[in-house]
């Protein structure tokens, strides 16, 4: 492992609600200069499952995104306290956003999202032997819902219609594991 060359001078909390803090860092950067670093720290993990029926279809998530001002098609997708496992995370907000229970779960990848900024960390998870039931979403959660074939999703992620990095990274790394086994 190698060492950190950066060197914390002072640290300052410029904003905080439930779900992120921003800290302003003063720091001594890789060169021994003076800088500043600011950080998004995320009170939560970011949860995301790639569904997969029997027939091959995997289901998406459509939903307004007020950052990027724009819809965007998802898998089903949330936050998880960080003392909570991300497995049992991911199967309530599959069950939340979706209704849909699954009987078997593999973890598909860990990752860091935007981590030049961020210290958001990711977990993906397929669910495969599907069952239905009623779906519980919040109140800011208004969305729609489709199934569609695996292979269809990714060739939207090929063709850069599906954008959300969650989708992405989860999709393709279900073709990947499923054409492995």
């Amino acid at each position: 492992m190698e060492s950190n060359p950066w060197k914390l001078v002072k640290r300052k909390r410029v904003y905080e609600n439930p779900w992120i803090a921003v800290d302003h860092d003063d720091v001594l950067n890789a060169a021994g200069n003076p800088g500043i670093y600011g950080v998004v720290r995320f009170e939560n993990l970011a949860i995301g499952i790639v569904t997969l029926d029997e027939d091959g279809n995997t289901t998406l998530i459509g939903q307004w995104r007020y950052p990027l001002e724009s819809y965007s098609w998802e898998i089903p997708e949330g936050g998880g306290p960080k003392g909570e496992a991300p497995i049992e995370a991911a199967k309530r907000e599959l069950l939340e956003e979706t209704g849909i229970t699954a009987k078997k779960w593999t973890k598909l990848l860990e990752m860091d999202l935007s981590n030049s900024v961020t210290d958001e960390r990711a977990y993906l998870f397929l669910a495969e032997e599907l069952s239905q039931g009623e779906a519980a979403p919040e109140e800011t959660e208004v969305f729609q819902i489709k199934k569609l074939p695996l292979n269809e999703a990714v060739q939207l992620v090929i063709r850069g219609e599906i954008r959300d990095s969650l989708a992405v990274a989860g999709l393709l790394a279900a073709e990947r594991f499923l054409n492995q086994r």
